[in-house]
């Protein structure tokens, strides 16, 4: 009888074992449970998916263990060992929020916009990033009977810091007569709502002067900013102040003013101070509306200012810019008209797209020296991923000092890192 009952036992003892060994098979022939439907947490155990390297007896000793006292789950809040270690994606209930990224607006330099990006415990990110880009252009034009013109565009380097509420950037382009670019400090407070910028950096005026040389879709930035900023000194990168405000709720209101560094009189004395603001609004996701002035010398008397409206529409990746200007210069009143269509079209999936451009300006001066300036610019860009593009352009334009309108013909090669 005692030999009996003892193998008895042993058989039991072993069919137990065979099942508990048969159950992790169970479970991977059962289907997934679905992640929309609510379910009890006391009546169905966690299971973790995704994990092809678990012993086989894991699955059978967490269902072996009795209801309530199963142990913690990989991914889990319960598996954070440390007091102060982020708790996993798995552990939070919900769909995963995407990280907040700042769009190409959120900076005035020529760093990528990821100062403003966080982490997945929504504390802003510390880190310093080094980037570049490099402009090689051909170009051949016939004011100087289409001579080849060969060089280097551009070649920025730079380097950009940021902080929970400071960010900080400096860049120089080694291919420009001015090597400093951008060097700039911004201060913000924790919604990013308010901001205080110092150093060198783009004055708020015009809006195709506030788009970044890689995200334009042409190779300059057209007869007026270049009539406006370069030739009378309206606009550009100077040293100043200035505060920002944005309030997404409003409509994405931005607004935008401050003080800079004068310009200099034909002797080379340095002027007073120039006032500079923008204001913006996105009424709706496809429109965006502006407002930009400049006004020199703001402090002893403005002699020279000018003011400009813009509009921007965006549908189905097609662009349409329209920018009028009018205001004072030293030859007198002027005014501008600009606008600017570029079509992106995705090409393949691996991050191929091609986009074709047409714009055209116009540029009036008016009282005591009267004259016309006027440009038409098509070309075809080929981009990939963000990081290459090749542009193909023509430009047939009557710019100030020219006898009669002339054609360049361009091509630029760019890329970059970040």
């Amino acid at each position: 009888m005692g030999g009996k009952g003892l193998e008895e036992k042993g058989w039991r003892r072993g069919l137990l074992v065979a099942v508990l060994l048969g159950l992790p098979a169970v479970a991977v022939a059962a289907p997934e449970p679905d992640e929309d439907a609510v379910t009890d947490g006391a009546d169905q155990p966690l299971q973790v998916s995704g994990d092809d390297d678990a012993k086989p007896l894991d699955g059978a000793v967490a269902q072996a263990m009795p209801a309530g006292a199963q142990g913690p789950v990989v991914g889990t809040a319960d598996a954070v060992t440390e007091p102060g270690a982020p708790v996993p994606d798995a552990a939070v209930p919900g769909k995963k929020k995407k990280k907040k990224t700042a769009g190409p607006e959120d900076t005035l330099g020529e760093a990528p916009a990821e100062a403003d990006k966080v982490d997945d415990q929504g504390a802003p990110r510390q880190r310093i990033r080094v980037f570049g880009r490099v402009f090689a252009r051909a170009a051949a034009d016939e004011r100087q009977k289409y001579e080849r013109d060969l060089g280097i565009a551009s070649a920025r380097v730079g380097v950009a810091a940021s902080l929970s509420n400071l960010d900080a950037e400096v860049s120089a382009d080694l291919a420009s007569k001015t090597i400093l670019k951008d060097a700039f400090v911004r201060l913000s407070d924790d919604d990013k709502r308010l901001r205080l910028y110092a150093g060198r950096f783009k004055s708020p005026f015009l809006q195709r002067s506030q788009e970044s040389a890689w995200q334009l879709p042409l190779q300059a930035r057209g007869l007026v900013e270049d009539y406006l900023t370069s030739t009378n000194d309206l606009g550009g990168r100077r040293l100043g102040v200035m505060g920002e405000m944005r309030l997404k709720q409003a409509w994405g209101l931005k607004l935008s003013a401050g003080l800079f560094q004068g310009g200099e009189d034909a002797m080379g004395k340095r002027l007073s101070e120039d006032g500079s603001a923008r204001l913006s609004i996105r009424p709706f996701k496809f429109l965006t509306l502006g407002t930009s002035t400049y006004l020199t010398q703001v402090l002893d008397g403005t002699k020279q200012y000018a003011t400009a409206a813009d509009a921007e529409v965006t549908l189905w990746g097609l662009s349409v810019v329209g920018e009028a200007a009018a205001g004072r210069l030293a030859l007198g009143p002027f005014r501008s008209q600009s606008v600017l269509a570029y079509w992106t079209v995705p090409v393949g999936r691996r991050g191929w797209a091609v986009q074709p451009v047409v714009g055209a300006e116009a540029l009036q001066l008016q009282g005591g020296i009267q004259a016309q300036g006027h440009s038409m610019t098509g070309g075809f860009n080929v981009l990939l991923a963000d990081s290459f593009k090749a542009q193909v352009q023509a430009e047939r334009a009557l710019r100030p000092g020219d006898v009669a309108p002339a054609l360049e013909l361009s091509v630029q090669l760019a890329t970059r890192f970040r």
